[in-house]
């Protein structure tokens, strides 16, 4: 073999190892490397976090925040739960609404994301608490939330159907489950793990809810809402 065919086979090899390492990193966050590597890549990324995803404040609030809250309507002063919370995004959104009287408590896995998070959400008191936990064992009660939120990370936990189970059992009846579906080219390559709309839908049935309703928010993201049966008895 002559040294240009070498070299052509080189860079292609260079190139494909190039292009798994970002799916691995980037795209997927190293979930297909376990939970451990995802949760060292949110410590590494913590302070820059805020800034990657440059999150707007007046669509946070009219496309997430707003429509939790008509489905809240009748409850006064809600307790919400919001996994995975990162560095507070959801939560910061929703206790800053004038119309929103209730507590946040956020749970991630990441130690330095709740610190940038405890910064963000100090001002709002004993209304905003934070837990380091996974969610795939969620240390609270059945029953213990009028509403769980999760966004933009069921696709990196390590079992997102026992996740979801988690998140349904610690939902009162009656309550609004709030999460996101994986959606566009890159939510396919998360292989094993990539749900169609309908799909979705039916899955969140199977862990036991029901009026569900998917809505178009980000390119990459629908936004998904469910309540836990007033019948369910956990």
């Amino acid at each position: 073999m002559n040294a240009p065919l070498w070299f052509l086979l080189g860079i292609f090899l260079i190139a494909g190892m190039g292009i798994l390492l970002y799916w691995l990193l980037v795209v997927t966050e190293g979930v297909f490397l376990g939970r451990r590597v995802v949760v060292w890549l949110y410590d590494l990324t913590a302070d820059r976090y805020d800034g990657i995803k440059q999150f707007d404040a007046q669509a946070e609030r009219f496309f997430v925040v707003h429509p939790l809250l008509a489905r809240l309507d009748g409850y006064p002063s809600p307790v919400v739960l919001d996994v995975a919370t990162g560095t507070g995004r959801f939560p910061h959104f929703l206790l800053e609404e004038a119309t929103f009287n209730g507590r946040n408590i956020g749970l991630d896995a990441s130690a330095r994301m709740l610190e940038i998070a405890a910064d963000k959400l100090r001002p709002y008191g004993y209304r905003a608490a934070l837990v380091q936990q996974t969610a795939a064992d969620l240390p609270f009660p059945n029953s213990a939330f009028d509403t769980v939120s999760c966004l933009e990370a069921l696709e990196f936990f390590p079992n997102d159907s026992a996740a979801l189970r988690e998140m349904t059992r610690v939902l009162r009846p009656g309550g609004v489950l709030m999460v996101t579906r994986r959606r566009g080219w890159e939510g396919k390559t998360f292989f094993g793990r990539y749900r169609s709309s309908q799909r979705f839908e039916e899955h969140l049935q199977v862990v036991g809810l029901e009026t569900v309703e998917t809505l178009p928010w980000q390119v990459e993201y629908d936004l998904v809402f469910a309540q836990k049966p007033l019948s369910a008895v956990n």
